[in-house]
C-alpha cells in the first residue's frame, strides 16, 4: 500500500511524444536510463518494460509503462513521473513521491525528519527537480 508524500507538475514546451522518446528512454548497459543519466549505473532487463539499475551502494529497479516510469530504491521510496498532453501542443510532467515500505514503516518518518534536517526530499525540493527536469526535457528534445 503506497502512500503518497508529495506530488508536483510542471509545464514541458514540447509534445508528449517528443518527450515521451527521452523520458521512457531504458536500455540495458552503463548509463541506460536517461532518466538518471549522467551516473556511474548499470541496467539489466528483467522482463518487458522492468529493468534494474545496479550502482556503486545500491539498487533500484525501473519500470517503464506507456506513459510512465517509476524508479524505485531500497526500502521505502518510489519515484513515479508520469506525462500528459495538455491540450495545446505542450506536455505536463508530473512526479509524485511514494512512501512504499512494507516493513519498519515506522522508520519512515525518522527517514523523512532527518531529510528534512538536511534540505533533502520534502515538497519544495519535489517541486524544484521537477521543473528542472522539465527544463532538462525541453533542452533536449
Amino acid at each position: 500500500m503506497a502512500r503518497t508524500l508529495w506530488t508536483a507538475s510542471a509545464p514541458v514546451a514540447a509534445p508528449v511524444e517528443k518527450v515521451a522518446t527521452l523520458l521512457l528512454r531504458v536500455r540495458p548497459g552503463e548509463d541506460g536510463v536517461w532518466l538518471l543519466a549522467p551516473s556511474p549505473a548499470r541496467v539489466v532487463a528483467d522482463g518487458p518494460g522492468r529493468f534494474r539499475v545496479v550502482a556503486p551502494g545500491h539498487t533500484m529497479s525501473v519500470e517503464v509503462g506507456e506513459r510512465s516510469i517509476a524508479v524505485q530504491g531500497g526500502w521505502w521510496y518510489r519515484g513515479e513521473y508520469e506525462i500528459a498532453d495538455d491540450g495545446a501542443g505542450g506536455t505536463v510532467l508530473t512526479h509524485r513521491v511514494r512512501d512504499v515500505a512494507r516493513t519498519m514503516r515506522w522508520g519512515v518518518p525518522l527517514v523523512l525528519a532527518q531529510y528534512r534536517l538536511s534540505g533533502g526530499p520534502g515538497l519544495v525540493r519535489t517541486r524544484n527537480t521537477v521543473a528542472t527536469l522539465a527544463r532538462r526535457l525541453e533542452r533536449e528534445v
